[in-house]
């Protein structure tokens, strides 16, 4: 797979888009964030993050010089849809307070390739990013990034079981981005229904970027 066929995503509630068609994919900390944001994910695992520090070795578990960064300092996305996030999400459960209908999440696809070419500060992990079995890499890693990814993992229909384990854990590869992302650099909104793209048009979404794609949900 070649670096500008690649897309990363990020799921957020649809509350949330008329924030992020004028402000972009913002970070939690950036003076344009949302002060109304929709939160849909695993609390706990959200302020796990917001301390947790990794190690960027670029696949070298041995190296002394591995820079230390914290995930929370980061905007995270996923390599590909259908995450065990999402069920979660869906289905409630773990530190999930309130369950989310499909319809009220909303991926946005956004070009990886642009991201390199605004020369964003970015690391990219090879699964979990909370898993110790994970590996980190920088910058200059990225030539490698399409090597690195398990993309028969990140596109498997099914993760559970013990069995499994490994397949879950680099299902859930991401990319972590440093910097706010302009709106303009959203290449797709993905949603489960045509009530959810009638909704987003009406936000203000250009229809040609919705794509409804229910087998994107559980």
């Amino acid at each position: 797979m070649e670096l500008d066929k690649i897309k990363i995503y990020r799921m957020i509630h649809i509350e949330n888009i008329p924030h992020v068609l004028q402000y972009g994919i913002t970070h939690k900390n950036s003076q344009n964030a949302n002060p109304d944001f929709i939160p849909i994910g695993d609390q706990s695992l959200i302020d796990t993050r917001s301390t947790k520090t990794v190690r960027v070795d670029n696949g070298d578990s041995f190296s002394i010089n591995a820079l230390t960064i914290t995930l929370g300092d980061f905007i995270p996305f996923y390599f590909g849809v259908r995450m065990p996030m999402l069920y979660v999400i869906q289905n409630g459960g773990n530190f999930v307070e309130k369950a989310t209908p499909p319809e009220k999440i909303i991926y946005l696809a956004y070009s990886l390739k642009r991201i390199i070419d605004l020369e964003h500060t970015y690391y990219f992990s090879d699964g979990h990013a909370t898993d110790n079995f994970s590996s980190f890499y920088g910058k200059e890693k990225i030539g490698n990034l399409p090597n690195l990814i398990d993309w028969q993992a990140v596109k498997a229909p099914y993760w559970g079981g013990t069995e499994n384990l490994n397949t879950k854990r680099k299902k859930q590869a991401e990319f972590l981005v440093s910097q706010d992302l302009a709106a303009d650099g959203i290449i797709g909104f993905g949603c489960f229904n045509d009530v959810a793209k009638k909704q987003l048009i009406g936000m203000g979404v250009n229809s040609s970027k919705i794509k409804v794609i229910p087998k994107s949900y559980y």
